[in-house]
């Protein structure tokens, strides 16, 4: 599975991006995907993650009520809508794929890595 993420950008405080994560090679329509983050200086960071379905999406409490993970499976694309984006929101978004249907919020869960898209805020 090949994954490439899209959509990131420059953006004022308050504004939204879409991120969006193709998947080629394999479909990834029967694995849960994850999106995390990287700020600079900073760990690695969990921000979303989606299962197979569509269902049971999870967020970390920092992008919970402004952040939505969805996918179309016909696509083999999962989207991150950013809404009320903050300078603390600036990073480098991934998003992975894993190996079974469901997955938590650990990057070992996931095998498949994107190439990452820098996200901007200013303040």
């Amino acid at each position: 599975v090949q994954l490439q993420a899209s959509g990131g950008g420059f953006v004022q405080a308050g504004g939204s991006l879409r991120l969006s994560c193709q998947a080629s090679g394999r479909a990834f329509s029967n694995n849960a995907v994850g999106w995390f983050r990287q700020a600079p200086g900073k760990e690695r960071e969990f921000v979303a993650r989606i299962s197979w379905n569509g269902g049971l999406p999870s967020y970390a409490d920092s992008v919970k009520g402004r952040f939505t993970i969805s996918r179309d499976r016909a696509k083999n694309t999962v989207y991150l809508q950013m809404n009320s984006l903050n300078s603390e929101d600036t990073a480098v978004y991934y998003c992975a794929a894993a190996l079974s249907a469901y997955s938590g919020a650990s990057s070992a869960s996931y095998r498949y890595w994107g190439q990452g898209t820098l996200v901007t805020v200013s303040s």
